[in-house]
């Protein structure tokens, strides 16, 4: 459904009542745990732990039924600049997704800023997934059945784990789904995408929001330029994941991540980079039955479902 006019003024009227993120995130925390309530029996699904030194990273496993024999696995990190959200308000969208796609959904708790700068979010991300790879025996699931998953700063996170295994060395995931992802660092008026000027005051994720995600996020700005926060400031990209990457049309974050698909692209990396007509921001998380969800798992489930090539 096209956006019409009543909406982008209501749209509108809502953006500009944008609130100063860096003092009012706790409160944010809060009410978007109110918004996406945690109903745990609803669901089919378990809690787990996993260690990271002295610090245990808590991991909700959400199954697509109590029948079917699960052999392939999506881990999932969540949507919210790295500062709001949770496997909590997050559960409900985790839930639909091992629903929509037959896979269980490993969802990663990673910590969040401002107590935690970064590198600690991917850092998290990075212990979880590594214990997935190294470990799939666990699950009995081999390890190009695992999909890294993430939407908005979870999807950042999904294309920075990548970077980190390819780097690291110890594990390399086949394939990597980034919804809406934030993939750069600068988004001022001098940003060289012109979604930030176009989508960066009307649409709810405005560009001062985005601006101070960032401020709480960084632990100075050197981290700025550290491909680990914007990947896509990677000099290399090569050797990683099949991936496809779904953005959104009214999203000031589109632009960056259809320039990260094309530099996957550039670099020898299979790539599939689709844009959802009259979308917002993290339209991932609306009901299952809007036609953006809708439409993004079959995108979804086509690509995880494709024939190795011969």
């Amino acid at each position: 459904m096209a956006i019409n006019k009543a909406m982008r003024m209501a749209l509108k009227a809502l953006s500009y009542t944008d609130l100063d993120l860096k003092k009012t995130y706790k409160l944010q925390r809060q009410l978007t745990n109110v918004a996406h309530p945690y109903i745990k029996p609803l669901y089919v699904m378990w809690d787990h732990k996993v260690s990271l030194g002295d610090y245990d990273i808590p991991v909700r496993i959400f199954m697509p039924s109590e029948e079917v024999e699960v052999n392939k696995i999506l881990i999932f990190f969540h949507g919210g600049g790295w500062v709001i959200g949770n496997i909590d308000s997050y559960t409900v969208v985790c839930s639909n997704m091992a629903k929509q796609t037959g896979h269980a959904v490993i969802s990663v708790d990673y910590r969040l800023a401002p107590e935690h700068h970064f590198p600690t979010a991917p850092e998290d991300c990075y212990a979880v997934a590594r214990e997935l790879f190294l470990n799939a025996s666990l699950f009995n699931v081999k390890q190009e059945n695992i999909t890294l998953i993430g939407d908005s700063a979870g999807g950042n996170l999904a294309a920075v784990v990548s970077l980190m295994a390819r780097d690291r060395g110890e594990f390399l995931p086949t394939k990597q789904i980034l919804l809406y992802p934030s993939t750069a660092s600068d988004h001022s008026e001098t940003s060289p995408y012109p979604s930030i000027r176009e989508n960066g005051t009307d649409y709810l994720l405005t560009t001062k929001r985005i601006n101070d995600f960032m401020e709480l996020y960084k632990s100075n700005d050197d981290d700025l330029l550290n491909p680990y926060l914007a990947p896509i400031l990677s000099k290399d990209l090569s050797e990683q994941p099949k991936t496809i990457i779904i953005t959104a049309q009214y999203d000031p974050l589109r632009d960056e991540g259809e320039d990260y698909g094309r530099k996957l692209y550039e670099f020898g990396n299979q790539v599939e980079v689709f844009r959802m007509k009259d979308a917002l921001h993290g339209f991932i998380t609306l009901p299952r039955h809007f036609i953006h969800v809708r439409r993004s798992y079959e995108l979804v489930n086509r690509f995880l479902n494709k024939e190795e090539d011969v």
